[in-house]
């Protein structure tokens, strides 16, 4: 998701979180396609407007499942499914959170610009990968010593202009000889991890490589049990940025209905505020209500409730004020489209770090792929219909 400042678009925001009770969730599950596929998403780097990567992974992914693969000019990957019914825009972006070389010290420091919605508060001691010409160049954002720092700074957050990141070099021609140089993309270094023997996931990126996936798992479900609609499959750029690459796929892709799968917020860690989210890891998948970007289709929403109470998929139901998404730009195309953001609750967004449950992942997907069976003709038309 991307995040608001004063002109309504990026800000730095605090993550809510609220000390509510854990859902039991079923046991651990071995290693199969879904894990190795989400470890393969977060894993890889694809700061906003560099997402070469990930792309890759999913057009690899959706290829064999697609009638059709197209792009559009920031680079999204648009995977259609069906020749016959309405057109269902399914969307996850591939953009994560990062930042650019902005400029090289004479003592080979490196100076970041920031990508995306950071807390300054997690950018410090934290490690990085630079996609430099030459390959990956691991880093690590400096931090001063305990030991030398005067005592009235120790509690201080230090502000992202006065982070450094160190590569190992000692002068300017250190740097250039690894292949960096200012422009290049810089992501965290965060390995997938499964937490000890659980069903929760650690890892970076999960906005929104958890949503890359569960996209994936409902085209492969629905190209094989069927579907009675033109099925689009975007993976966007950009969202971070101000859902760039939602909006020109939207153009490409002149959706009736657009559903848009993020990571959310879960606010189920010590010291939250109930106010800020109610969403849990291990009580299903999210519907968001309201957040400051769009306002989802009413009656899409009484559908999924309905669709939730069929299958017996628990549902989480949440507003976010500080939360914007891309399916605020589906919304505003084709002379208006119905959305809704559909999430997979996680921990620790807009961190190195994230976790989330592979249950809410799995009945996500159970979700989403009952939902777009529903999407037959007569639904969407009822479903746009707003004559008095």
């Amino acid at each position: 998701m991307y995040t608001r400042n004063s002109y309504s678009f990026i800000v730095l925001w605090a993550l809510g979180v609220c000390a509510s009770a854990l859902t039991v969730a079923p046991a651990a599950i071995g290693r199969d396609r879904v894990e190795a596929l989400l470890q393969t998403l977060a894993d890889a780097p694809g700061p906003s407007g560099y997402e070469e990567e990930v792309r890759a992974i999913m057009v690899r992914e959706l290829k064999p499942l697609a009638t059709q693969i197209s792009y559009d000019g920031l680079g999204s990957v648009l995977a259609q499914h069906g020749t016959n019914g309405p057109r269902i825009m399914l969307d996850a972006h591939m953009d994560e959170l990062g930042g650019i070389v902005r400029r090289i010290t004479p003592e080979g420091f490196l100076s970041m610009q920031m990508v995306g919605g950071w807390l300054d508060q997690a950018l410090l001691g934290q490690r990085w990968v630079i996609l430099g010409s030459k390959g990956t160049v691991h880093a690590v954002t400096g931090i001063r010593d305990i030991h030398v720092l005067p005592p009235d700074e120790r509690s201080k957050v230090f502000p992202r202009n006065d982070i450094f990141l160190d590569v190992g070099a000692k002068n300017t021609a250190d740097v250039a000889a690894l292949g960096i140089e200012p422009g290049d993309p810089i992501a965290p270094d965060s390995p997938f991890a499964v937490l000890n023997g659980s069903q929760r996931y650690l890892g970076k990126a999960w906005d929104d490589r958890v949503g890359c996936a569960v996209v994936i798992e409902v085209m492969r479900r629905l190209v094989a049990e069927g579907h009675p609609n033109i099925l689009i499959v975007a993976a966007t750029t950009q969202e971070e940025t101000g859902v760039r690459g939602a909006h020109t796929a939207a153009d490409v892709a002149h959706p009736d209905i657009g559903i848009a799968i993020e990571g959310g917020v879960a606010g189920d860690v010590p010291g939250a505020h109930p106010e800020e989210t109610q969403a849990r890891l291990g009580a299903g998948p999210g519907i968001f209500l309201y957040d400051f970007s769009e306002q989802p289709n009413r009656r899409l929403v009484s559908l999924i409730k309905e669709t939730g109470r069929t299958e017996k998929i628990p549902m989480q139901f949440d507003l976010v004020s500080g939360y914007g998404d891309d399916s605020s730009a589906i919304q505003a195309t084709n002379g208006g489209v119905p959305v809704v953001n559909i999430v997979v609750p996680v921990r620790y967004t807009h961190a190195h770090n994230g976790v989330m449950d592979r249950y809410d992942f799995d009945r996500t997907v159970d979700l989403v792929a009952a939902l777009i069976k529903r999407l037959d003709s007569a639904t969407v038309k009822r479903l746009r219909d707003f004559t008095p």
